[in-house]
């Protein structure tokens, strides 16, 4: 498996990401893509996907998911009830690497491990909210060592601190909007006990609700934390 240093984070909007990792794997973190307002237009359309990540089963996050699944036929790791869901949905498969918080596995050459989040994880299906699970983050440990943390919806919780101290974390992708996930306030103390000094803000901006700012949480966690400010399309 031939393995460069550089790997790829493209920020599709919302807490949307494509990501090609070291080996050149197609990744996709939480799917809201075609139908999502902050995706530019030319990244609407996935055409390859080794692998999707789902961190919860909000519409926001998951509205894509069976559509992107049957037309790339991508390997699924989800909480092990948003994995029956789409098993009933018609995503063969999509159960067999479900899994829960704690859990460990190599996927894709990709190490993965579900952590929790401070977030509800109803799933909208016709006209009624079901049942999925918990929401969940994850620590993705892609092949070359690097490691970040995609802690998809959540506010600040004390177990981040157990998080950082268990991973050696290179970056942290945080969402910052508020009203649903913490804003920039509570994101600066989850930097504080994570102990990164990288940190990928997201889940801002879509909505008027959702009025967090990355510069916001630049002068909350001052000089020493390297705060990316991103727009969506944006590579890095």
């Amino acid at each position: 498996m031939a393995l460069n240093d550089e790997i790829q984070f493209t920020w599709l909007g919302h807490g949307t990401w494509k990501v090609t990792s070291a080996a050149g794997k197609q990744i996709l973190l939480d799917a809201w893509v075609m139908n999502n307002p902050s995706c530019p237009p030319h990244l609407k359309t996935v055409e390859s996907l080794d692998l999707m990540l789902i961190s919860h089963g909000h519409f926001d996050h998951i509205w894509d998911a069976v559509e992107i699944c049957h037309d790339t036929h991508p390997r699924v790791v989800s909480i092990f009830e948003i994995g029956h869901w789409l098993e009933l949905k018609g995503v063969a498969g999509a159960g067999e690497l479900a899994m829960n918080q704690g859990g460990t596995q190599i996927v894709e050459g990709v190490r993965v491990t579900m952590v929790p989040a401070q977030h509800s994880c109803g799933i909208t299906d016709g006209d009624q909210i079901v049942y999925g699970g918990s929401a969940c983050g994850y620590v993705i440990e892609f092949e070359n060592g690097f490691t970040i943390y995609f802690a998809g919806d959540t506010d600040v919780f004390g177990d981040m601190r157990l998080i950082g101290q268990l991973h050696r974390l290179d970056a942290a992708f945080l969402p910052i909007g508020g009203h649903f996930t913490m804003g920039p306030e509570r994101a600066a103390r989850a930097v504080e006990l994570l102990g990164v000094k990288v940190v990928v803000p997201m889940h801002f901006g879509t909505f008027p609700a959702l009025s967090g700012t990355p510069g916001a949480l630049a002068q909350l966690v001052g000089p020493t934390v390297q705060v990316l400010d991103l727009r969506p399309g944006d590579r890095i």
